[in-house]
């Protein structure tokens, strides 16, 4: 297991690889401390790189980097959900409890959203309030709206200006 810095325009994020796929993205000062690996390379970290390049570029719509985020079944199946949800849309969590077919689950599915290990890559940020409002997000609401303001076709240049 190793870990990288990638300086992304929302701040450092560390990436973390098996050496088979990605298996944590975590925000500096995030809500849930992650392990911390030795720090270095290798090809999944640069995959992850490249394609967080293209994304924060607006050029990048569905990641194809392999990830392999650790949790229990439960909250597995509420983070391959999260894959489901196209670009530039949202959904609520009464939607994603729906989804993963435990439809009174809405409470579980927020506090496993909370603990997904790789976010951004595993958009748990697409997931908002029934009433459209913006709702819990690991790495704070600043980056949440930043998130969903770049997948409506913002640009994180001009705002960060």
């Amino acid at each position: 297991m190793i870990s990288a810095i990638y300086d992304s325009p929302i701040g450092p994020l560390t990436l973390a690889s098996d050496g088979k796929a990605l298996i944590q993205v975590e925000f500096e000062g995030g809500r849930y401390p992650l392990s911390q690996y030795e720090l270095g390379n290798d090809k999944i970290i640069d995959q992850a790189r490249r394609e967080l390049d293209l994304y924060f570029a607006g050029k990048l719509r569905d990641f194809k980097v392999k990830v392999a985020p650790q949790g229990t079944e439960f909250q597995r199946k509420a983070w391959a959900a999260l894959q489901t949800i196209p670009y530039g849309e949202t959904r609520s969590y009464a939607q994603q409890a729906k989804a993963i077919g435990s439809p009174k689950a809405t409470r579980a599915i927020g506090a496993a959203n909370g603990r997904n290990p790789i976010p951004v890559i595993i958009p748990c940020h697409r997931v908002i309030g029934a009433n459209g409002s913006l709702t819990g997000f690991g790495g704070g609401m600043e980056r949440k709206q930043i998130l969903l303001e770049l997948e409506q076709g913002g640009n994180l240049l001009a705002r960060a200006s």
